[in-house]
């Protein structure tokens, strides 16, 4: 979506430019998608399908953000209980939904990550494609302080 940007004459043009400015922001939040979730430490969320579902942290960052975005969103959107395993079905890489260079993929369902057997994480930032904690495990790492706090 693309905004004019026009000045108006006279005494409205405050007026005129703040009823652009807001008609752009407006128009622009309604241009992302419905289904975009944003966790609790500012990490988007978005479906790739029904079963599957990507974290795009602001930035990269350690494994932990991905983890929490995915619990996040796993128990407050998809209501999934506490003890169900979080999977990861696609390692880090390249967004599928956005333009991002790193997002990883999830999913509730670990018989949908062909050819590997889920097996617990052994390491938080490993994020390798089979790698499964439960919901609230990864959940209650947005509670950690970064590293150097």
């Amino acid at each position: 979506m693309k905004c004019a940007t026009t000045t108006a004459v006279g005494s409205g043009r405050r007026s005129v430019r703040f009823k652009m400015a807001l008609c752009c922001a407006v128009g622009l939040t309604l241009a992302a998608p419905a289904e975009a979730f944003t966790s609790r430490d500012g990490s988007r969320v978005n479906p790739v399908s029904e079963a599957i579902f990507e974290v795009i942290p602001r930035s990269g960052g350690p494994g932990r953000l991905y983890w929490c975005g995915a619990g996040d969103y796993a128990r407050r959107a998809l209501k999934a209980p506490w003890q169900a395993p979080l999977t990861i079905s696609r390692a880090l890489a390249a967004s599928k939904t956005t333009n991002r260079r790193s997002a990883v993929q999830f999913t509730l369902q670990p018989a949908l990550v062909n050819g590997l057997d889920a097996r617990p994480y052994g390491n938080v930032n490993g994020l390798a494609r089979g790698d499964t904690m439960s919901v609230r495990d990864a959940f209650d790492l947005c509670n950690q302080l970064p590293v150097g706090f």
